[in-house]
């Protein structure tokens, strides 16, 4: 349990557009649910709740309590959201090297940020026969694969290695194929996009795309029609509105 008495930094979550000192309706990431308020300066403040001034677990139940007061913060006011686990010794830190030293900066980007949503979408191929239907498709790689079939392990060494990058070209072709038919009827909705990496062999979509508030049953439209025409071979896993950190560059330090 955590002593009060110790409650001397402050952790962050974001920065808002706020004039005065206000209290957010969402708990703290410390045990006993401490008060989450705001930090202002001018126009901008920081929300944050009381903490020791230490290092934060990334466990499951601080970086949900974390998110909470995200989606808390995000029902009333656009938000820069600050990565979970940043801790400042006092406000006074907060006031002095983040509002004040980053202020114009802080503003640019709330205003790039105002009236707008992030959201995002994955797609998967479902089919698990599909790596061998796409070698099936490909003459190349039908080829050597049968010029493989029955032959000693030790001969045929390097033309399984062959057959492997010759695969292995052949999905990414496809995933580029059908992930920038997916991308090109969502980009033009969209303010900014932007392409993470896929995480595994069967993702063939990873993407966040800020878009206008006012768009999002749009957009949402557009993911429903997506999932309709491709069918059942590909899965789509959509989320949002979320914390927009895809579109925030925020380097929050105290040196």
């Amino acid at each position: 349990m955590i002593d009060i008495d110790v409650l001397t930094g402050k952790y962050l979550y974001a920065i808002i557009r706020c004039a005065d000192r206000r209290v957010i309706p969402a708990c703290g990431i410390h045990e006993r649910g401490a008060r989450v308020y705001t930090i202002p300066y001018r126009n901008l403040a920081a929300v944050v709740s009381d903490s020791p001034y230490e290092e934060y677990d990334s466990s499951r139940r601080n970086m949900l309590a974390h998110t909470r007061v995200l989606e808390a913060v995000m029902q009333q006011y656009t938000i820069l959201p600050i990565c979970f686990g940043v801790v400042a010794p006092d406000a006074d830190t907060i006031s002095e090297r983040l509002l004040v030293r980053s202020y114009n900066d802080l503003e640019a980007q709330l205003d790039e940020l105002d009236g707008r949503i992030e959201l995002g979408l994955k797609a998967f191929w479902t089919d698990e026969q599909f790596f061998r239907s796409l070698a099936d498709q490909d003459p190349g790689i039908r080829t050597l694969r049968q010029s493989i079939v029955g032959r000693p392990p030790e001969r045929t060494y390097y033309d399984r290695i062959r057959l492997g990058e010759l695969v292995e070209q052949a999905v990414a072709q496809r995933r580029y194929e059908e992930s920038e038919r997916i991308l090109a009827s969502l980009r033009p909705l969209a303010r900014s996009v932007i392409v993470h990496p896929v995480l595994t062999d069967r993702m063939l979509v990873n993407a966040s795309f800020l878009i206008n508030r006012s768009e999002e049953a749009h957009f949402d439209q557009a993911v429903r029609d997506l999932d309709a025409n491709v069918g059942p071979q590909v899965l789509f896993k959509y989320v949002g509105p979320v914390p927009p950190y895809n579109f925030v560059n925020l380097n929050v330090h105290w040196s």
